[in-house]
């Protein structure tokens, strides 16, 4: 005999419930890495909205401020007529000694600022030519997301469409493709940009032409494998049956298949393009200055690292690596959300 369920009352879930649910919803999103690459961005697009000052201009008498929560560092200096070199440390003339005290004179002690104050018209601080860093930081966004953009728009389009041709008439046009994607792995990168920086000057397409010539293997390879399998299916040869063009049948039925991978490479190869930006930038060979650039930013304050001027190399070596990691656990997130073997073990 069934029981009688009717005079049950199925009591509405607490307060506690409801955000115990919506935690285990939250949790399965990277929500940390979409809040960083949401600052990256909103940083390139609005950088002229955001930015406090000129990137690529400064006053002289503004250089090495440190962030605004540092304080200053004073010393007590003897007054004196003129310093020598070797008196820096311990002396200070008399024409500055009056800018901190009108009434100094000559053999007076005075306590001066050796590293002045932070100010909170630099937030960052500025670096050796008194440009601000946060300004800097901030447009060396626009130019990551610049490059990073071209790049995968170019290269990758590059890549597929190599990688759909191998993987769809293999035989000869598949051993071409993939041994000239070997030998282009094989060239060093930074060495092809050194050298065309040599002959040809610092330029940003010039570095976005490298980056190309660079990323292009990585797509070619992986969706010369997605077309391998998915030209066995069913589909793909009802296709051919029904007399489809050898084009549709390519963009049609078989590259949507790829799309899921595809969305995840790029995402990957993203953080490995400012990376490598980064890298050329540091060395020398990418965006000609003044134009601001993460890279060349952190080469511009390695030499003051060790006179305790630390910011000019930090935050921008910061930003490039909050911004590979988040891209990178993002990257990882969506390659488990797409691919339905590793959605099936949720």
């Amino acid at each position: 005999m069934a029981a009688d369920l009717s005079g049950i009352v199925i009591a509405p879930p607490t307060g506690v419930q409801r955000a115990a649910g919506a935690y285990r919803k939250l949790r399965r999103w990277p929500l940390i890495p979409i809040f960083l690459l949401s600052l990256v961005l909103s940083a390139g697009i609005f950088a002229p909205l955001l930015a406090p000052h000129n990137p690529e201009k400064g006053e002289l008498r503004d250089r090495n401020i440190p962030p605004a929560w540092s304080n200053g560092e004073t010393a007590v200096k003897t007054v004196v007529e003129q310093v020598s070199i070797n008196q820096r440390t311990t002396s200070v003339t008399l024409s500055d000694a009056r800018e901190v005290d009108p009434n100094a004179q000559l053999g007076d002690r005075l306590e001066v600022f050796v590293r002045p104050a932070g100010s909170t018209k630099f937030l960052l601080g500025t670096d050796h030519l008194g440009r601000d860093v946060l300004s800097r930081v901030i447009y060396g966004a626009r130019i990551a997301l610049i490059v990073s953009i071209v790049t995968l728009g170019v290269g990758g389009t590059i890549g597929v469409v190599l990688g759909l041709a191998a993987g769809y008439y293999g035989g000869f046009v598949d051993e071409f493709l993939m041994r000239l994607v070997d030998i282009k792995l094989a060239i060093p990168l930074i060495l092809i940009a050194l050298v065309l920086v040599i002959t040809l000057g610092q330029s940003l397409w010039i570095i976005v032409t490298v980056l190309c010539l660079f990323i292009w293997p990585r797509f070619a390879r992986q969706v010369r494998g997605e077309v391998l399998q998915l030209k066995q299916m069913d589909y793909v040869s009802l296709a051919k049956v029904s007399g489809a063009s050898t084009a549709r049948i390519l963009f049609i039925h078989i590259f949507p298949g790829t799309i899921n991978t595809l969305i995840v490479v790029a995402t990957l190869q993203v953080g490995i393009v400012i990376l490598l930006e980064s890298t050329l930038s540091f060395l020398g060979a990418g965006v000609p200055p003044p134009t601001p650039a993460w890279g060349s930013m952190v080469a511009d304050g390695r030499d003051k690292l060790a006179g305790g001027v630390w910011w000019i190399s930090t935050f921008p070596g910061i930003a490039i690596m909050l911004t590979v990691m988040s891209l990178n656990l993002f990257g990882d997130w969506l390659r488990d959300k797409l691919d339905p073997r590793l959605r099936q073990l949720e």
